[in-house]
């Protein structure tokens, strides 16, 4: 758990850096809970990775920063280290894998990153060991960084100020940075709220996972939903992972395909695959009634994948 401090040390140093995004209700009928959505795709690169990125530098010694930085994501951390390092003048190369969207890969670029690609057997390695080959440079790990988690954290600190009564949020889990930054927030101010993690039933380590007692690989098939899974929860993240959050809640393709469809038409918000998984959760009832926060966490999606999934 993320101490209180640390995150409301990390809102403070974001304060102008980062967007305070709204928080929505969902114009929707019959749903089974009041459905918010806050909004984390109108930040200046699209996706809630500013928080952590903008944190984590701003922690860094100048020292440090003096080669540039380097990170491995599949496209959205890339771009808040990317955005953070043009700021200061400084080198930035990204990793990426080799299945990472044409729109955000031409993002980091237009950022002034350089990205390296890795099949993504390789990829993952370097998420998992924080190790890797290459470029010179201060290595900011996506996730596992209690900087990036503590910025991430200040989502929590924003969405208790704009809805105190809130039930539960429901948090897309790609590493757990997000989901756990998030929940050491509400454990501090509001234990009762409970937080959960969305997965889709294509790559759902963490509902295997505590399924099972332990970390558990599982079978990584990739899809649309390309911001959250891989084939194993990272050991760092397990323990925080399994004390802070009420469970993880799994969807299919369709059910997350349908909720981006519902919030493009219905709510005129543009998210990506990973951004849409916690709506889908909700309106199929998995977090119960309630006032709910689905943190859409993205809206980076290649808009011939997003004219294919609207389409009738």
């Amino acid at each position: 758990m993320i101490p209180l401090e640390e995150i409301q040390a990390a809102a403070e140093r974001l304060a102008g850096t980062v967007t305070r995004t709204p928080l929505l209700r969902l114009p929707t009928d019959n749903s089974p809970a009041e459905i918010y959505l806050k909004l984390e795709n109108l930040q200046p690169i699209g996706s809630f990775k500013l928080r952590g990125a903008g944190n984590a530098l701003a922690l860094a010694h100048p020292d440090e920063l003096a080669r540039g930085v380097i990170t491995a994501s599949a496209g959205n951390m890339a771009q808040g280290v990317a955005w953070c390092a043009r700021q200061r003048g400084i080198p930035c190369h990204v990793l990426v894998p080799d299945h990472a969207p044409a729109t955000k890969l031409a993002a980091i670029e237009r950022l002034g990153g350089t990205v390296i690609k890795l099949p993504f057997e390789r990829w993952w390695q370097v998420i998992v060991s924080g190790e890797h080959e290459g470029p010179p440079g201060l290595f900011i790990h996506p996730v596992r960084e209690r900087a990036v988690i503590a910025g991430n954290g200040s989502i929590g600190l924003e969405i208790l100020q704009d809805l105190p009564a809130v039930d539960a949020v429901i948090v897309p889990y790609g590493g757990g940075g997000l989901s756990c930054g998030i929940a050491s927030a509400m454990r501090a101010r509001k234990p009762s709220a409970r937080v959960y993690a969305a997965e889709v039933a294509t790559a759902a380590p963490l509902a295997a996972s505590l399924a099972a007692g332990q970390p558990v690989e599982v079978e990584y098939t990739p899809s649309f939903v390309d911001g959250i899974g891989g084939k194993s929860v990272l050991p760092e993240m397990w323990a925080m992972a399994r004390g802070l959050l009420a469970g993880s809640l799994v969807v299919s393709l369709e059910e997350a395909r349908a909720a981006l469809r519902l919030l493009a038409e219905r709510a005129r918000v543009i998210a990506e695959g990973a951004g849409a998984v916690p709506l889908a959760a909700a309106l199929a009832g998995r977090a119960g009634g309630g006032k709910i926060v689905c943190v859409i966490s993205g809206g980076n999606i290649d808009s011939a994948v997003l004219a294919g999934i609207l389409q009738p």
